[in-house]
């Protein structure tokens, strides 16, 4: 697609809003999938070195 200017581009034909907003909630859900992983992670290797301790 060619886009006239870089303000048309963010506007999206009038559905801006919406495709930069899902782009938004898409990024932020795949930045807390990562903090989850992250801290599960580190909880069961926590408990993993716990239960080879005893």
């Amino acid at each position: 697609m060619i886009w006239e200017s870089w303000a048309a581009f963010w506007a999206m034909g009038g559905r801006g809003l919406f495709v930069w907003g899902s782009y938004g909630v898409l990024a932020f859900a795949v930045i807390a999938e990562l903090v989850t992983l992250k801290r599960a992670r580190t909880s069961a290797l926590k408990a993993l070195h716990e239960h080879h301790e005893h």
